[in-house]
This record gives structure tokens, sequence and C-alpha cells, in this order.
């Protein structure tokens, strides 16, 4: 473990101890005056008994804001019934503050048990003080202090004064919990601690806020990609009411920032969108995607070879003296995240310069960059607030709504909420690239898939790939097959695209799990036994832990009664696995068909992500997966004329909650690390879906949305 030093804070004028980690390698001592409250800190204990503990990372319903505190918590032995939450704002001292490729909970674990681990230790040295005992003797439960030999006990409020003087102890010195047996409160239900003010409609998210003198802003952009403002009737939209500026932004060549547009600010939304409707911007446009081209140059290139990423073995030649050799080509479309609440932001700028902003971002130091660069202003005159997300999936990752309201709310010199409607969201997106997927497999006598040649058709920019539409060379079944070769051919776009939930794996999972269900059954092979032999051959180095990936496969398997249940008529099931972001993860699905009308009945599902914090959170964020790549798979974002065809849920429908089936959730408890849970069950839970549904009626799923082979789900 790397060393992490510890920032100690002597007690404030209202008794308060607090405790928190700091980011450099050294241990240092500092105290606070008065009542001032370090930014630095993850704990504070209280002279009422009660803990405040803080949450630094953004909360984007993956629900780190009450997994995080549950490791501190449990490190500190507290009671959880006394522990209230507070969210951290962006502060440089707390390192990575950042919700994406599900690494908050794994980079967070270390230093999250060293604060609670820290403060307990100083507890027990200030008891055993008191007591003129040593403090091997001491032990904890739930705030109190213990000595076992005596029968003494003393509440940690009693005991702030003098923990305050003690040393701070060095983090590699710590023996921290790791193992799922020696836990209290990890990997129990804990419901979301801002579940109440969700269900109540308590104001939480970023569209919540609101501030004294507040304007509303808009920001109409070019529907067309990268396009700019020629004219505009500015001075007509100036005069309606109710609206108090409106110009025109320039904006940068920069598709993830200030693109131009024409900004309307006024006393209401109501009044700014009514404005919108009669704005008339003649606008310069310079290109013109669409999808019809798309799929055009994606069929002249796969006449071609490609570009060779890797090559093991000799495809070809196992190829020429394989039995069999399955062919088949798959296809995914661009798709939008469509979160539930779209971009906004609220920004004021101060009369010393400062700018304060109140941003649901998944990345706020990388928009606080933005600003500062785009705005010629210093990071440090920036204050980032974290405000609840009302959905990520990478889409917040960008920064693009934090500059605009930055720039506005400095033109006008107000406060100033920029709030896009769902048009604006969904046609302005950083959507996830489509790619075409032609896969070849060649199986020996006895049923051994040898050779696996895959041409792999994705977007770019100047040759390269752009974000989200990458294949990494080692991707499954690299290593795992003796003869193996993947090329690559891109074709070129002006489309924005971006991190998507679970980036070079949620649709690729599908098309390569769909393809080796065929490869099995042309191999006459059992779905789960084809599996499990290609987790057990390695050639090189494996993408993944076979023993852990073989350990969910099994274990999805005998949950769903694979190969020992009859499901019945019109009813059969399907399966996948996938390892990304740390997490190994297989699901089962089983649905029920009648002729092309689909529906999935149930999903087992078995995980395997090391130490579970949150067991609510946790099942939720498998569930809500599932759903999700359901939903996804029968949704696409076609493009003409360089801009995005859909616009709202009337053509971009998401699934609904009827629609939903039941998902079963089985973890895999280890002393493994914990790894993040947001993107590993998703890869999985399409395929498995798509076998199942090809094993209940015949019909294989090539291309989405599914629709597209005559199948409703």
């Amino acid at each position: 473990m790397k060393r992490r030093s510890f920032l100690k804070v002597s007690l404030l004028t209202t008794g308060a101890l607090l405790l928190g980690v700091g980011c450099e390698n050294r241990t240092t001592t500092s105290t606070v005056p008065g009542d001032t409250w370090n930014a630095n800190l993850y704990v504070r204990i209280n002279p009422d008994g009660t803990v405040t503990i803080v949450s630094k990372n953004p909360e984007a319903g993956q629900g780190v804001k009450t997994a995080f505190p549950m490791v501190v918590a449990e490190c500190l032995d507290v009671d959880w019934k006394k522990v209230t939450i507070e969210q951290a704002p962006l502060d440089d001292r707390y390192g990575r503050q950042v919700v994406g490729g599900s690494r908050g909970t794994p980079d967070g674990w270390d230093d999250l048990r060293v604060a609670g681990t820290a403060a307990r230790h100083m507890l027990i040295a200030a008891a055993a003080a008191q007591w003129g005992v040593v403090t091997d003797e001491c032990t904890t439960d739930n705030g109190v202090v213990l000595h076992g030999a005596s029968g003494r006990e003393l509440p940690y409020e009693s005991l702030l004064e003098s923990a305050a003087t003690m040393p701070v102890p060095d983090a590699d010195d710590l023996d921290l919990k790791s193992r799922p047996e020696d836990f209290k409160l990890l990997g129990s239900f804990v419901p979301g601690v801002d579940n109440q003010k969700i269900l109540t409609g308590q104001p939480l998210f970023g569209c919540d806020v609101r501030l004294d003198g507040m304007l509303y802003a808009i920001f109409e952009k070019c529907p067309t990609f990268g396009g700019r403002v020629a004219s505009a009737n500015i001075e007509e939209i100036r005069s309606l009411p109710g609206v108090t500026h409106a110009f025109v932004i320039d904006g940068t060549d920069n598709l993830a920032g200030l693109m131009p547009g024409v900004a309307i600010v006024a006393e209401t939304w109501w009044h700014a969108q009514s404005a919108r409707r009669k704005l008339r911007v003649e606008w310069d446009k310079t290109h013109a995607d669409s999808t019809s081209e798309y799929n055009r140059q994606a069929e002249a290139l796969r006449e071609g070879a490609g570009e060779t990423m890797r090559h093991d073995g000799d495809v070809e030649a196992a190829m020429d003296s394989a039995a069999h050799v399955v062919e088949a080509s798959y296809y995914y479309p661009f798709v939008s995240h469509a979160n539930m609440e779209p971009q906004t932001c609220t920004a004021m700028f101060k009369d010393d310069g400062s700018l304060e902003l109140w941003a649901p971002s998944q990345n706020p130091r990388g928009g606080r960059e933005l600003i500062a660069d785009t705005l010629g202003i210093s990071q440090d005159k920036i204050h980032v607030n974290l405000e609840r997300i009302g959905s990520g999936f990478g889409r917040r990752l960008r920064h693009d709504f934090m500059v605009e309201v930055a720039w506005i709310a400095r033109e006008v010199k107000r406060p100033v909420q920029l709030q896009w409607t769902r048009e604006d969201d969904m046609r302005h997106d950083f959507y996830r690239p489509a790619a075409w997927h032609d896969f070849r497999a060649g199986i020996d006598g006895d049923g051994r898939m040898v050779a696996f040649d895959h041409h792999f058709i994705t977007f770019g920019r100047d040759g390269e790939p752009v974000s989200g539409a990458s294949l990494s060379p080692g991707h499954y079944p690299a290593g795992l097959v003796p003869n193996f070769r993947l090329r690559q051919s891109i074709i070129e776009t002006n489309v924005p695209t971006g991190p998507w939930r679970s980036p070079g794996h949620s649709a690729y999972c599908w098309a390569y799990q769909s393809f080796f269900d065929e490869v099995a059954l042309a191999a006459g092979r059992d779905q789960l036994e084809f599996r499990l032999y290609l987790l057990s051959r390695v050639y090189g180095e494996p993408p993944l832990d076979v023993e852990r990936t073989a350990g969910t496969l099994r274990l999805a398997a005998e949950k769903a009664g694979w190969g020992k249940r009859n499901t019945g008529p019109n009813r059969a099931m399907g399966m996948a696995f996938h390892y990304d972001h740390g997490g190994f993860v297989s699901h089962v699905a089983e649905v029920s068909a009648d002729s092309s009308d689909v529906k999935v009945e149930k999903v087992f599902s078995a995980v395997d992500i090391g130490a579970v914090i949150n067991m609510s959170g946790a099942k939720n964020q498998v569930e809500g997966a599932v759903v999700d790549a359901l939903s996804t798979a029968q949704l696409e974002i076609t493009f003409a004329d360089g801009a995005a065809q859909q616009g709202n849920f009337n053509d971009y429908p998401l699934l609904r909650i009827d629609q939903a089936p039941e998902v079963e959730v089985h973890f895999i408890q280890s002393d493994n690390s914990p790894s993040g849970l947001g993107e590993p069950p998703f890869a999985p839970a399409t395929p498995a879906i798509a076998n199942a549904i090809f094993a209940a009626t015949g019909t294989r799923m090539r291309e989405m949305p599914f629709r597209r082979a005559g199948i409703s789900v």
C-alpha cells in the first residue's frame, strides 16, 4: 500500500475532533483556528457522539455517497445510526474525485480505510493513556473504547480533547480490514443516504439549485455538429417578455468544449424557452455525416484486409485445416446516454473575480480545467460544488455544459442556471460509436476452436479511433486461442463520441459472446461446457483471470438450473460472461416467446468484484445494468446532414418498468480488494438475452436494435 499522510486537526471551538487523509507522502500535523473546517477531512467526531463523514466523490446513482462513508465507519468502528454524510466540494487535497471507469471504489479503498483506522487508533491511544495501560489491551465497539481486563469503557466523545494530542500513526503501520469475515457493516444492506429525499422530491440534484437573483439560460447550438452562427435575430429576442440578455457566443472548434451558439437569458426558464421558439438562426454548416454514408463505407471496407492490430500463430493455415469454419457479422448503432436529468449547471461570478459553480459532473476537476483554459482565469479562482447527478454513464465526463454556463454568467454578471432540454441533451450528446464486427472461427474435429479472426470496423478522426471506439488487441479471446488475429478499419467521422457505460466493452461483448454461441452450436457442444473449455486453455497472457471468470459462470449456471431444469414450451435460456473494469460477471437469461414477441422472464447474475461494500447498492447496480442493457439493445441514433435524427423518448423509447425482468443477483465474496460495479454487469447482459432469444425462437440477432431481426422484446 502506498503511504498516505494524515492531517490531524485540533479541537474546534465546537469541541469536534477532525481527522482526515492527505495526499502527500509524509506525516503532517495541522491545527485549524476557531471553528474553520479544513475541506481535506473525512471524519468529524462531535461532542454528542455523532460522527460526520465526508464523501469525496460525485454521486451519480452508483451509491458512492453511501458506500465511501461506510468504509470509513467500518474502520472507525462507529454506530452507523449515529453517522451523517456530507458531500465534499472539489478539492485537490482529496486526490481523484471522479465517477467513471468503475474506479471510484478501487481508487478510494486504501485512503478510506486509512482515514477510519487512523482515527480509531488515536482514540484507543487516548483511552489507554487515561487508563495507564498499553494500547494492545484495548479494543473498540460501536464508538466505545473497551479495556477487557478491567471492564472499563469510554465513549469516543469523551476522548476528543486527549485524542487530538495523540501521535498520528503512519499509514504503513496500520492493520487495515480487508476480509469479509471481519466486517461488521460492510457487506450488509444499507439504504442510500439520499433515498428519502429522492422519494419525497426534496431538492438534491443539479437542476434543484436556487440562488438569490438567479437567472435562467438556454443555449441554442447548431443541429449540425460544429456549425457556427452566421446571423440571428438577437435584437428581436432581447425585446421579448422576461428576457434579460441574448447574445452570440463564437465558441471554439473543440467539440467537447465551448461550441458556437446563441445564449438567451431570462427571469424564468419558461421565458427563456418561449423566446427560443422565436429565435431565427442562419447556420454556417461544414459537415454532413449520415448513417447511410457510414453504411456504404463499411460495406466497402469489408472487402479489404484492414490494419492488423494483433496476430498470434497462423490464422489462415489453421482455418484451412479446420474441420468447420463459422462466419458471422454483427453490427450495433450509435446510441445516446439519455440521462434522466438533462445537462444542467449553475454559475456565479463574484466581485473578487472568482467563479463558483454547482455542477452535477462526473469529473469536476476536468470541468474546472476546461473553464480556466477557455475563459482565461486561474483554476484557484474556481470553486466547484458537487451536486447529485441525475445519471451519468460517461456523459458527464464531458464538460460542455459547465463551460457554457460559466461563459454566460460572466456576460450577465448575475447567478445563472443553464438547463438543457431533452432535445438538447440527445442531439448534442457524446455518443457511443457504432461498429461492425466480422468474425471467423475455425473448429477442429474434436469441437475445439483453433482459430479466431476478427475484422473490426470502427470510427475515427485523422486515422485514430475516436473516444469510445477503440478495441484493445488484448480483448478476449486473445491469449485463449492458439491462432488469433484482430484487424481494424476506420471510418472518418465528425460526430462527437465519448465514454458510454463500459466503453469498449458494452457492445463488443454482445457481438463476440453471441458469435461464440454460434461456434458452440457448430461444434456440437453445450454452451456452458464450451465457455469453460475456452477458459481452460491459455496461450500467452490472457486478458482476464480465468479462474474468477469460470467461477461466475458456474455459479450463474447453478442458480439458473442450467441443463437440469425443464423450462417448458417456448421458454429457453442463454448465457454470457465478461470481464471489464475490474469485475467478473456472468448472466443466464431466461426468456419466453410467442412467435416474434419475446419476454425476458428472469436473469440470474453471478458477480465477483472482491469484497462487497454495500449489498443494497451492489444489487441495485447489477439490476440496473441488466435493465439498461435490455433497453439499449432496442435503441439507435441515426444521422442525416450532420445531425442526430432522434431527439426525445418518442423516437428513442427507453424500457418501461413493466418490461423489466426479474434479476436474481449472487456475489462471490473474497479477500480481493473491491472493484467498481457501475459497468461490469452491463456488457454480458445483452448477449445472454440474445442467446436465450435464439434458443427460444431460432432467430439470431446479429444487429441492433433487435427489431431489425423482427423481434419485439
